[in-house]
């Protein structure tokens, strides 16, 4: 499968950041099982509704569920093409080898987060959005002032293996195959909430049937296997 060369690809595949490593493994098998090569390009989601909406050249999208509702809504996405893949809570993630934070109670996660000198988001992510309004809703706004470090989302946990951030909260399937980082634990039970994972097919797609062939080969009972091991729970 390529990344990076657009010549060569039989099908563009535009993805938000959060489910990447299960949607590029998903991708792998699907390209050695059929023989079509698969370019996958990996954004957050603002973005992937952004490039759909203006038009940038895709065949499938992956997002969640109201990026793929908003690219429906503007004409981009097939409305009966949506497909539930799955979901995942949030996590903590640490540089490996880091003492771990307390995660097993709502007051262990806000003394962990208190005592940070800084904690990584991603800073436009459906994950980062609702980590922002959980400090406040926790009622340490205050406390965290200076300590919470906004990121780009393809940065957020690889700045944490770099050290330049304590911790990173975020969906847990971005840690996933990410070096140097360590996943501690998912947010408090009381805290937690579930990032979801959908596809649909592009309205302007010139291979509707192999387009469709992909996103039934991720949603699959087949793909149950291949999403758990990368932290997504199947919707099927």
């Amino acid at each position: 499968m390529l990344e990076s060369d657009h010549q060569m690809a039989d099908l563009k595949v535009l993805s938000g950041n959060g489910p990447r490593a299960a949607v590029r493994e998903l991708c792998e098998q699907f390209a050695r099982a059929t023989g079509t090569a698969v370019d996958l390009r990996f954004e957050v989601n603002p973005d992937v509704v952004k490039k759909g909406q203006a038009g940038e050249a895709f065949d499938v999208a992956v997002g969640n569920p109201s990026t793929i509702e908003q690219l429906i809504a503007s004409g981009h996405v097939v409305a009966d093409s949506y497909a539930d893949i799955g979901t995942a809570g949030l996590a903590v993630g640490v540089r490996a080898g880091a003492k771990k934070p307390d995660l097993s109670s709502v007051d262990g996660f806000k003394r962990a987060l208190v005592a940070a000198k800084a904690v990584a988001f991603p800073a436009h992510g459906a994950s980062g959005l609702y980590f922002v309004g959980l400090v406040d809703r926790m009622g340490i706004k205050g406390e965290m002032q200076g300590k919470l470090k906004p990121m780009a989302a393809e940065d957020c946990v690889e700045v944490v293996a770099r050290g330049e951030a304590d911790f990173v909260v975020v969906v847990a399937t971005r840690m996933v195959g990410v070096p140097g980082i360590e996943v501690a634990g998912p947010i408090p039970e009381a805290l937690q909430t579930k990032i979801g994972f959908a596809a649909g097919l592009s309205a302007a797609t010139q291979q509707p049937d192999t387009a469709k062939a992909l996103i039934r080969f991720m949603t699959a009972p087949e793909a149950t296997a291949t999403l758990r091991a990368n932290g997504v729970e199947p919707a099927h």
